[in-house]
């Protein structure tokens, strides 16, 4: 898939996520919060909505959604504005997930607001990785599937854009395969005394 990023048309781009707001430290606890993960793939229609819909889902599970803040983008503005792909809404229904979901550009000024960037394939890693102001902003950027210790190497969740509904399948599989380990890593991010952006 393209690896270039072109510009953002600000008019078309939805409300901010991440929050321009400065994170704030939980009462009691000396760490702040919100923790933010951002998942990013292409457009932001397919992959990455799937990834933020389980992700959110499984943080709320596990009693963490007033402590971390998930969103998504795209490496492309190409679909800013648009609703997930059809096919990627309709397997998050199926497995019972939300399909609300608005498309979004990644920015390199979303670096300094975001704590974990999830890149859903190599590609989307060097692009967000070269976007990076900084080698610090650089090392927040994490591929997927490195949480999952069954993928055995596989780095990729596959582009699903141009096949069948069942390539949408796999990816959902992928993605929950890999967020119990994100969200063990994010859990122990949050344990830290005071989680460094």
């Amino acid at each position: 898939m393209m690896d270039r990023m072109p510009a953002v048309d600000p008019a078309a781009t939805p409300p901010a996520f991440p929050a321009p707001e400065p994170s704030r430290e939980a009462p009691g606890t000396g760490r702040r919060t919100p923790y933010r993960v951002c998942f990013v793939c292409t457009g932001n229609i397919c992959r990455s909505p799937v990834a933020e819909s389980v992700f959110r889902t499984r943080v709320a599970e596990a009693g963490l959604g007033a402590l971390v803040e998930v969103g998504s983008a795209g490496t492309g503005g190409w679909h800013v504005g648009d609703p997930a792909d059809p096919r990627a809404a309709a397997s998050l229904r199926a497995a019972g997930y939300p399909d609300a979901h608005t498309a979004r550009q990644f920015t390199a000024e979303w670096f300094d607001r975001l704590d974990l960037v999830v890149a859903l394939d190599r590609g989307h890693l060097r692009a967000l990785r070269r976007l990076a102001p900084s080698a610090a902003h650089a090392d927040r950027v994490r591929l997927l599937r490195s949480y999952d210790p069954r993928a055995d190497g596989a780095a990729d969740v596959p582009d699903p854009y141009y096949g069948g509904p069942e390539g949408f399948g796999t990816v959902l599989a992928m993605v929950e395969d890999a967020v119990p380990g994100l969200l063990d890593a994010v859990r122990e991010q949050l344990e830290e005394p005071d989680h460094d952006r």
